[in-house]
């Protein structure tokens, strides 16, 4: 256990640069990044600090998490990456005493739940040779997040035909990975929004026409007006919440409605480490959005209005379960109704609440 006067130490240093590095210029952060940036932080906690048992480690893995939770509460991937090694060290703990993986599945069965589990659980007991197979594991992690994108990209054939076409919302990686991928062997038209005020669609529309994509940019208003031409709106999310709901770019909500109601099937590209086993709360707006400067959407120089007029620029609309069709994981798709089952393969009921 780290004593309270131990000088501050390598691993303090390299959080409150990755602090320091959510703070600056937040939303030109990607989920990508921030996810990888995360669980590398948590490997140097894991190799570079002092613990005896799984218990001080998962203690001093939270306790660090919560410092970056605190700096960006709105950064879900943060959140989702260390629940992610918080189980690895579970499981890999288990298995150095002794536990094979069916008992580890057992575990979570209502009829070992019912029985109180067995003496393995003791977190505290200290377990040799813990931190090798641990550092492994979140290498493993490391490279299935690295592939993430690709292991998308590579279903884009068996979703988009040719002449299609595709409407999106505003700006995704992911998405558009997605959509180069499917036009190596597909001949089909995308629609962009340009995802006012940021205008992000802009530059989504330019990377698409530039690999000889058949673009249109329109605004966001015109979605509705549109939508009846579209085979498939493809789209990207910052977070799948527990129920299939998604906290996704402002004006996904909108696009997702007059989809709806046009019949168009909307399709979600979303990597594992965007589920989270959190759920909307009406009253926890703060932490579920973020709101940022409102100068795009009134500029500063009114003066005399801005001062009369509360003025909201969130960044994120909630998109309810029963809007999206399917989503598009590196594990390949899945419906809405399935995100609980992948999120009880992905986290431990003990790490839900950090």
């Amino acid at each position: 256990m780290m004593s309270r006067h131990e000088p501050r130490d390598e691993v303090s240093e390299k959080v409150e640069g990755f602090l320091t590095y959510l703070k600056q210029k937040s939303s030109s952060h990607s989920s990508y990044d921030v996810a990888k940036k995360t669980v590398t932080l948590m490997r140097e906690v894991v190799s570079k600090t002092r613990w005896n048992s799984a218990r001080e480690l998962m203690d001093r893995i939270r306790q660090e998490g919560r410092k970056i939770m605190v700096a960006q509460p709105s950064e879900s991937a943060v959140d989702n990456m260390i629940r992610r090694v918080l189980k690895i060290i579970r499981e890999e703990h288990a298995r150095c005493l002794g536990e094979s993986s069916d008992d580890l599945d057992l575990k979570d069965s209502l009829h070992t739940l019912l029985k109180g589990g067995s003496g393995h659980d003791d977190l505290s007991k200290p377990v040799q040779n813990l931190k090798g197979p641990v550092i492994e594991a979140i290498n493993e992690l490391l490279e299935e997040v690295d592939s993430s994108g690709s292991s998308i990209a590579a279903q884009a054939p068996d979703h988009i035909h040719s002449n299609e076409i595709i409407m999106t919302v505003g700006f995704s990686k992911t998405v558009e990975a997605f959509l180069k991928a499917a036009a190596r062997k597909r001949k089909f038209e995308v629609i962009v929004t340009e995802s006012a005020p940021s205008y992000q669609g802009q530059q989504m529309a330019h990377n698409l026409a530039s690999a000889n994509i058949e673009t249109t940019l329109i605004t966001d208003s015109a979605v509705y007006a549109i939508m009846a031409r579209v085979n498939k709106v493809i789209i990207g999310t910052h977070t799948v919440m527990a129920d299939g709901s998604l906290k996704a770019l402002n004006g996904t909500h909108a696009m997702a409605l007059a989809a709806k109601h046009n019949s168009v099937p909307v399709l979600v590209c979303a990597s594992m480490f965007k589920l989270s086993p959190t759920y909307l709360c009406s009253y926890d707006q703060d932490t579920f959005n973020k709101i940022v400067a409102p100068h795009d959407v009134l500029n500063f120089c009114e003066g005399d209005m801005v001062s009369k007029v509360p003025v909201q620029n969130p960044v994120f609309d909630h998109v309810p379960p029963d809007l999206i069709t399917l989503f598009l994981t590196n594990i390949g798709g899945s419906a809405p109704s399935y995100v609980y089952r992948h999120i009880g393969e992905l986290y431990h009921a003990d790490d839900h609440e950090l």
